[in-house]
């Protein structure tokens, strides 16, 4: 049979699981690839740390150089994290004539159109399936199984880690630090979890997604962001008391004038498909023109789940399919340009409202009146009795609003923070449901 000879270069969590997935399902992997892939080198940073697999002997090196000068290694699986040395180590494997296949979404989010581009002239190729919510083959099924469509919107649960906490709040009545450190302790979050918990992480994964569905490059910085840091075990419970859960969740949908782009803690109506994602498990559900609706839903993180996408890529790429589709797509490439942004403020949606109040006569047609004045019209109230507090007497009042545009809420919030009645910064959030999906 023939022989393909690979590297791995990086041999963290997911490394480790793709070195299990060759040594130990070789035949497998044989099978789909009608070769042998013949783990060649492994690079790492510290030879001495204690792995969870058997690797031969011999193979294990911190040289980058017994990869880039062996001329018989075809294809290297790219697994370190961060930008840098990432970047360079990248640029070097493909001028040695490697193949890439990388799992690392922050490199492609930042340096995709240097990467992508140098790869093009070089005549290689990078696959990247396991970027983007680990095991889930969403990165397929919009660069190849969908492409006789127009993406109109794809929503989705791009991060397990908030998710994972999320769940822990709703249906444990975890504090938000509690369920945090519960994910740490399983492996989920890291030590510092900021990517995860600010958005930055499934807006890094949006700008990948809307790049393959829409040709935008957009910055994943510039995509607006809210994370679930500030999300209070109340909000959870009077979102399940309208029928809803509350989810972050990450947008990007198709306008006459643009792509819609954004990532924010989101009510879903409770027995929806998305609204039902729990604990780290992730979820993208996406609409076509051609097609309709579909949902992909899957551990979006983990060892195996992501090696699983990894080898996957290995093999379409030792196959030949992936330099096929690389080539082809021109995927990142600096000289393309995609659908403009949409402006933000124009963004539209229902929207769940929560103000903490002093119990005084005509404070509801305070905030009636600001939200009017807006041209804000409202869905439904809930309003539960006074609580005595350190503060005094204080109302929690939860308004639901009809559609509406992000700029007229900002404004109407703003100014209802600056009233006297108000105890507390008010809770604002976008309501995902019928009533704001797409309509072309």
């Amino acid at each position: 049979m023939l022989k393909t000879k690979v590297a791995i270069v990086g041999m963290g969590t997911v490394g480790t699981g793709v070195a299990r997935l060759l040594l130990d399902h070789g035949d497998r992997t044989a099978r789909h690839a009608g070769r042998t892939l013949w783990l060649e080198q492994v690079v790492v940073r510290d030879p001495t740390k204690p792995r969870d697999v058997d690797l031969p002997k011999g193979i294990l090196t911190t040289d980058l150089q017994k990869v880039t000068e062996d001329q018989e290694i075809a294809l290297a699986a790219m697994l370190v994290g961060g930008l840098e040395p990432a970047r360079t180590m990248t640029l070097q494997l493909l001028e040695s004539g490697k193949d890439i296949v990388t799992a690392n979404k922050a490199l492609l989010a930042e340096h995709g159109p240097e990467l992508f581009d140098r790869a093009r002239e070089l005549g290689r190729s990078i696959a990247f399936e396991a970027s983007v919510a680990g095991g889930i083959p969403i990165i397929a099924a919009l660069s190849q199984c969908l492409t006789a469509n127009q993406v109109l919107s794809l929503r989705g649960i791009l991060n397990g880690t908030s998710n994972f906490i999320i769940t822990k709040m709703e249906e444990q009545r975890m504090p938000y630090a509690a369920a945090l450190a519960e994910a740490q302790r399983l492996g989920y979050a890291e030590a510092d979890p900021s990517m995860d918990v600010d958005g930055s992480d499934a807006a890094q994964k949006l700008a990948i997604l809307a790049h393959l569905a829409f040709g935008t490059r957009a910055s994943w910085r510039d995509i607006p962001r809210e994370g679930i840091q500030s999300i209070e075990e109340a909000d959870l419970y009077y979102a399940l008391e309208l029928g809803y859960r509350i989810k972050l969740l990450a947008v990007a949908q198709l306008w006459p004038e643009g792509i819609e782009l954004h990532v924010s803690p989101t009510l879903i109506k409770v027995g929806s498909p998305l609204a039902e994602v729990r604990e780290s498990y992730n979820a993208v559900s996406v609409v076509g023109d051609a097609v309709g609706n579909l949902f992909f839903h899957g551990r979006g993180a983990g060892q195996m789940p992501t090696a699983s996408a990894v080898v996957a890529d290995m093999i379409d790429t030792a196959v030949g399919r992936t330099k096929i589709t690389f080539q082809s797509l021109k995927l990142w490439s600096q000289d393309s340009s995609g659908a403009p942004l949409r402006d933000h403020s124009r963004v539209r949606s229902r929207y769940y409202l929560r103000f903490t109040v002093a119990d005084e006569p005509g404070v509801l047609a305070q905030l009636c009146g600001a939200l009017g004045r807006q041209g804000i019209s409202i869905a439904s109230v809930i309003q539960h009795e006074p609580r005595e507090t350190g503060n005094g007497v204080q109302v929690p009042v939860v308004i639901m609003t009809h559609q509406t545009s992000e700029g007229a809420v900002v404004k109407a919030v703003a100014e209802i923070d600056r009233l006297s009645t108000v105890r507390s910064k008010s809770v604002r959030y976008r309501v995902a449901d019928e009533r704001s999906e797409i309509q072309l």
